[in-house]
């Protein structure tokens, strides 16, 4: 489910963004931000070894901070990341399946198929757990092998000749805007975080989940690296950045024309869509657990069912009104922001309090923190003199979750103080 959360958002999603920002180099932009997702990894691995559950990262702010606004915010602003980046999934899953006709990229149908996708997953999830992890086996094969083939065939019809770097005229980038690429790039390698959410599910947890965060994040940098080298074999540089939303399916029209179009559009729905159904079924489940942990309030708004399926709802809601009204762009932006600050908070949660117990080293933690902070910085700078307002609302709701949070968690310690004190009377 990890694999499939990962190749369903980035490489389909990411590949033509991440080199608007990154120039002819944005193969390395994706092996950095492996590396950088690497060192996270390590802080994930270490806690999900020693305390494995459904909780997940909710656990792991929990433990270190205790049920507190840090922590509780730090996980809304998690979930929250994971539901902007089914938004950017779902609108990933109506730009290309429109490649398939002779429809405008602007076309109202982009956001129309977007939410149509959200639909259907949450009808699969209200299905059961099984249908969802043996559909998420089977498309997690088909798409790893579909994209394999796409890039090798890429590759071996361009002659391993690199147009991205060679049609370059100029130096498109510098490095904030390299930097800025690779904070980009590490959003299509989070979906290990979710891997953290199954920690009760998985048989011998302590070493399985840590085994299945690094086998993910391997598979995932073999695949992005071919086909970011196909991509860039197939494609000016220009050529990428003009298809961006769907620059997958736009590289292989030179070679194989409708055929080559059509094969990548298909892996493309396949992968879409699987890694929807599987980052929906660990968003409920997280918002599930953070309403148990009395963490954020709920209510059931007269919907019948346990709240796991109340969840569900309130997910696909956010995230179909996300697809609707937010372009590929500015969805990728906020979830990494959102991601890079909550990283940050982890690493640095778990280096304050929980690195003794776990027995992780702090060099990594610490440079876990150093690599988040240098590409968020050079993500904002470069944000902020392209599309500032994206940053403004990063900065806005950031502020407004962590006051949302303060103000609950206040109202039910004052709630609970009377309680306690009549207890002790």
């Amino acid at each position: 489910m990890g694999t499939g959360v990962m190749i369903g958002a980035g490489i389909f999603a990411l590949t033509g963004q991440v080199a608007q920002f990154s120039g002819p180099a944005f193969p390395l932009a994706f092996l950095l931000a492996a590396v950088v997702s690497g060192f996270s990894a390590y802080t994930y691995i270490k806690m999900s070894n020693k305390y494995p559950s459904a909780g997940g990262i909710a656990m792991i702010l929990q433990k270190a901070y205790g049920p507190t606004t840090i922590a509780a915010a730090s996980a809304l602003l998690m979930t929250m990341s994971m539901i902007i980046n089914e938004s950017l999934v779902a609108r990933t899953f109506g730009a290309y399946t429109l490649q398939l006709f002779d429809v405008s990229k602007d076309s109202i149908l982009v956001p129309v198929l977007a939410v149509g996708l959200i639909v259907f997953a949450f009808v699969i999830n209200i299905s059961g757990n099984k249908i969802i992890g043996s559909v998420s086996k089977v498309a997690a094969v088909l798409k790893v092998g579909g994209i394999l083939i796409f890039a090798g065939a890429a590759l071996w019809a361009s002659g391993l000749s690199f147009e991205a770097a060679s049609s370059a005229t100029t130096n498109e980038t510098g490095p904030a805007g390299f930097l800025a690429g690779v904070a980009l790039a590490i959003l299509a390698f989070k979906g290990f975080t979710t891997i953290t959410n199954s920690g009760d599910e998985v048989k011998n947890p302590n070493k399985n989940v840590g085994r299945a965060i690094i086998w993910s994040l391997a598979i995932c940098l073999v695949v992005y690296m071919a086909v970011a080298l196909a991509v860039g074999s197939s494609l000016t540089l220009e050529e990428i950045v003009a298809a961006k939303d769907f620059s997958l399916a736009e590289a292989s029209r030179p070679a194989f024309g409708d055929f080559g179009v059509a094969f990548t559009v298909i892996i493309a729905i396949i992968a879409t869509a699987s890694g929807l159904l599987a980052s929906v079924f660990a968003v409920s489940r997280m918002l599930a657990m953070l309403t148990n942990m009395n963490l954020i309030p709920h209510k059931h708004f007269g919907m019948p069912g346990g709240i796991q399926k109340h969840t569900l709802v309130y997910t696909v809601v956010l995230a179909a009104f996300l697809a609707a009204f937010f372009d590929l762009g500015r969805i990728a932006s906020l979830g990494a922001i959102y991601y890079l600050v909550m990283d940050i908070i982890i690493h640095y949660g778990v280096l304050r309090y929980l690195r003794e117990d776990v027995g992780a080293r702090a060099s990594i933690l610490v440079a876990a923190i150093l690599f988040d902070l240098i590409a968020l910085g050079a993500f904002l700078f470069i944000k902020a003199t392209a599309d500032p307002m994206i940053v403004v609302i990063a900065i806005g709701s950031m502020a407004a979750i962590f006051a949302f949070e303060a103000l609950y968690l206040g109202r039910i310690r004052d709630k609970e103080a009377p309680d306690h004190a009549h207890s002790h009377s």
